[in-house]
């Protein structure tokens, strides 16, 4: 099958990480860092090792590399672990629903005031933030790529206008993760939720939430962290106040050695991206009753629409008859399905990643041109 679906969960693994689950998997079956043996040692250093590397790639401090099972449990995390009720959070259009329905779950019940904006014609996305900030507003939420169409949001800037304003910025970087630089400290990141499975090339079951030091984040979870036993209340410090529980230790050495690979590759792999986005583009947009709606991006989303066709359908189409994985539907972004006008039919999306070939891209454009003759 040719794999077009690395958006939602990445198909190459280098073979590094998967020498490296094998190995734990057979050989340390031990709890890191909850006994003092040899086996429950390597494993911890296993743990503090994945937090450096997360931490220098991403700009933090190691203490505050906290993992979770994916990034919707990070972006949860963070979202209820600094709540403050009676305050106004601002986010977009562009969001995930794991943004999306913690935040208006959080609006349902009272306890928080909740603007979403979006840019016109008039206004980008930046001014419509700015003009959204009131004196109890306490966090700004945004995805930095849209997984729906691949569009880069200004990071860096909307950091900025946070920092200035004393409000936290929390970032989703499911899709920016391992595709575009993201810094905590050299784009005023207050919190930074990371999915390990995607551009980071580790297995499904790690995410990471990743803070600076002047975030205050309240555990969503209670439970034995190895540290302070006798205490029969969460512990103070990061990381452990936030990581109840046994860890995904195959996981979290799986993302170690895949951040591992990506670091020395992010620009080089960022270039290819663009270049393979754009190759793809400019084919759907020769292909009648083709409408596209990205533009070249270092993440490799591109999605598109064919008249008259139900997105589901396509994807369908492309699975059984063609053996090409691709997404069809919302993909869990209904607004900016809404205001792309497309919340009928849904988009078929293609997630690129570097190791797909010119050739595969040439069989699904073939594929497409052939449902548009139907």
């Amino acid at each position: 099958m040719i794999y077009f679906d690395n958006a939602a969960t990445g198909g190459f693994k280098p073979r590094a990480v998967t020498e490296q689950v094998e190995t734990i998997t057979k050989y340390l079956c031990a709890n890191p860092g909850r006994s003092g043996h040899r086996l429950s040692i390597t494993g911890a250093k296993i743990v503090y090792s994945c937090r450096e590397i997360l931490a220098d790639f991403f700009g933090a401090k190691s203490d505050n590399v906290a993992f979770t099972k994916n990034c919707t449990e990070a972006l949860n995390l963070a979202i209820f672990g600094t709540l403050k009720k009676g305050g106004h959070i601002i986010t977009t259009i562009y969001e995930h629903n794991s943004v999306l329905r913690p935040l208006y779950k959080l609006e349902k019940d009272g306890l928080i005031t909740l603007d979403v904006v979006a840019p016109t014609s008039e206004k980008d996305i930046l001014t419509a933030i700015k003009e959204k900030i009131n004196c109890d507003t306490y966090l700004i939420v945004t995805t930095a790529v849209s997984n729906v169409t691949g569009e880069k949001l200004p990071v860096k800037e909307i950091g900025k206008i946070a920092k200035e304003n004393d409000i936290l910025y929390l970032v989703d970087g499911a899709q920016g993760g391992g595709h575009i630089p993201l810094s905590i400290t050299d784009d005023n990141i207050s919190m930074l939720a990371l999915a390990g499975h995607k551009g980071l090339y580790g297995i499904m079951g790690i995410g990471s939430l990743i803070f600076n030091e002047n975030v205050n984040i309240s555990p969503i979870i209670y439970g034995g962290t190895g540290t302070e036993s006798f205490s029969l209340t969460q512990p103070k410090t990061y990381p452990e106040r936030l990581e109840a529980g046994t860890l995904n230790l195959p996981a979290i050495g799986s993302l170690n050695e895949g951040v591992r690979y990506i670091k020395n590759n992010l620009s080089n792999f960022s270039e290819k991206l663009i270049e393979s986005t754009s190759y793809l583009i400019d084919g759907l947009s020769d292909i009648q009753k083709v409408r596209c709606y990205s533009s070249p991006n270092e993440s490799g989303i591109v999605s598109f629409k064919i008249e008259g066709l139900e997105s589901n359908a396509v994807a369908d189409l492309l699975n059984q008859n063609y053996d090409i994985a691709v997404r069809g539907g919302l993909h869990c972004a209904p607004l900016i399905h809404r205001y792309l006008k497309t919340e009928s039919s849904g988009l078929i999306r293609v997630s690129l990643a570097v190791q797909n070939t010119a050739r595969e891209i040439n069989t699904l454009l073939h594929a497409v041109d052939d449902i548009c003759k139907y």
